[in-house]
């Protein structure tokens, strides 16, 4: 291993365990890589000085990178900064969620190729950290501005997640281009949620509306999840799958409308976490006998 490099989680059916980075050694693997990447293309030097090298800490400069994306010219970049900056020093717990997100995107998607990387290019991970900031100001009471980032965070990253809703540690919104999240919907940790998923109400209830997605769900690209329903701890939700009833912890929903894998009555069980694995398709050979 190359000195200097941070040694990564291992992949869930892994029998080797290694304790996740803390946020010190994170920070330092995020300078390393973006003084690495000045050198190697000049072209990036300036930008990455600014956004990472001549920042102290990793809330400062996640706080300065988000101020600068979601500014306009009636919500001031420095006003945006010194928000950002105030929530995340000010609260141990969004910082260390900050941590295991950047964490879940290195180690779950092979496209990410650094930290840094992820701290400057993957909307999902600016999105959810923003929305972290956004919903700490809704439970504040500032809700006029809550709803005020809420609405930059949607116009500049096309992800809509409103401020109330509560979304867990260790999230991945790979790709997150169209995800649509609901006031009373609920994410647990070590959840991964692709592209153009919605977890939205049913359109005629009031009240707590929205699903509850438990620890360690994998939601496939498309899926649509609707009303107040439960998505069980290790479960998981096919690609363009529609869900309207509860799904069962461990299991597989898959299709329009969703279906257990293996049946109603004794579904195939998830044996490792779907949320970690990333695995989308080893279900298809007990669900159907299509192919190309």
């Amino acid at each position: 291993m190359p000195a200097g490099e941070l040694r990564y989680p291992s992949p869930p059916n892994s029998s080797v365990t290694e304790t996740p980075p803390d946020e010190d050694e994170v920070w330092a693997q995020i300078k390393a890589e973006a003084k690495r990447d000045a050198e190697s293309e000049p072209a990036l030097a300036s930008y990455l000085y600014s956004t990472i090298l001549s920042h102290s800490s990793l809330e400062r400069s996640l706080s300065f990178h988000l101020g600068n994306k979601l500014c306009s010219s009636t919500l001031l970049s420095t006003l945006l900064y010194d928000l950002f900056l105030n929530t995340f020093s000010s609260d141990p717990a969004l910082r260390a969620a900050a941590v295991a997100d950047l964490r879940a995107a290195r180690v779950r998607d092979p496209a990410c190729v650094s930290f840094s990387h992820c701290l400057l290019n993957y909307k999902g991970f600016l999105a959810c950290q923003a929305h972290r900031v956004a919903h700490k100001l809704w439970t504040e009471s500032r809700r006029p501005l809550a709803l005020a980032l809420h609405s930059r965070i949607s116009d500049v990253f096309a992800v809509d997640i409103h401020p109330a809703a509560k979304i867990g540690k260790g999230i991945l919104f790979d790709h997150a281009t169209g995800v649509v999240i609901g006031e009373t919907a609920v994410i647990g940790n070590n959840v991964s949620i692709l592209h153009h998923v919605t977890l939205g109400g049913t359109g005629k209830a009031c009240g707590d509306r929205h699903p509850k997605i438990g620890d360690g769900v994998l939601i496939g690209a498309g899926a649509t999840i609707l009303g107040n329903v439960k998505i069980g701890e290790g479960a998981k939700i096919g690609a363009g799958s529609v869900v309207l009833i509860d799904v069962p912890e461990r299991t597989t929903a898959v299709g329009n409308p969703a279906r257990l894998v293996g049946g109603k009555e004794k579904p195939a069980r998830n044996e490792e976490c779907p949320g970690e694995s990333m695995d989308h398709t080893s279900f298809i050979s007990e669900w159907s006998d299509y192919i190309i």
